[in-house]
């Protein structure tokens, strides 16, 4: 360590302390009042448009009013454009009862994919799809009806 170092590190305390023990004898004005800034609101989640449906493969309600009730569909799909839209009705007055999801499998593919829906989504769901082909819609639900439409996308 290099000495000139030392008597530079006390002349900072000394200095650090002076200037913390030194009074006036005056009294400090009060600081500004501060202005409160209202929090910005949340980012509020936006629903994005409502798809625009042509002629429809399938239109029909379903209701699940037990535990774990299923029903399954099998469509060919012909447009490369289609949809899924649904929306659920709680037949619960116990919101945290109710649930659903659809499995929809392309049976020429085998790809499938899963959505679900719990009361803590909204009650109107859609899903844009892009592939023709058999498929077979597996739904399951608790305690909800849901009006399923499959049809095709219009541009």
């Amino acid at each position: 360590m290099k000495i000139y170092l030392i008597p530079c590190a006390l002349l900072v305390v000394i200095a650090i302390l002076g200037a913390g023990c030194t009074d006036t004898g005056t009294a400090m004005p009060p600081p500004p009042p501060t202005t409160i800034i209202p929090p910005t609101p949340a980012a509020t989640f936006t629903t994005p448009p409502t798809l625009s449906l042509g002629d429809q493969y399938l239109s029909k309600s379903y209701a699940f009013s037990g535990m774990n009730n299923t029903y399954s569909e099998q469509i060919r799909i012909a447009d490369p454009s289609w949809a899924i839209t649904y929306k659920i009705t709680n037949l619960s007055s116990t919101s945290q009862d109710c649930r659903f999801a659809i499995r929809v499998t392309n049976l020429d593919s085998m790809n499938s994919r899963t959505f679900t829906w719990t009361y803590l989504n909204e009650s109107y769901q859609q899903y844009p799809m892009y592939t023709p082909g058999l498929y077979q819609f597996a739904m399951t639900g608790t305690f909800v009806k849901v009006d399923l439409t499959v049809a095709k996308r219009l541009p």
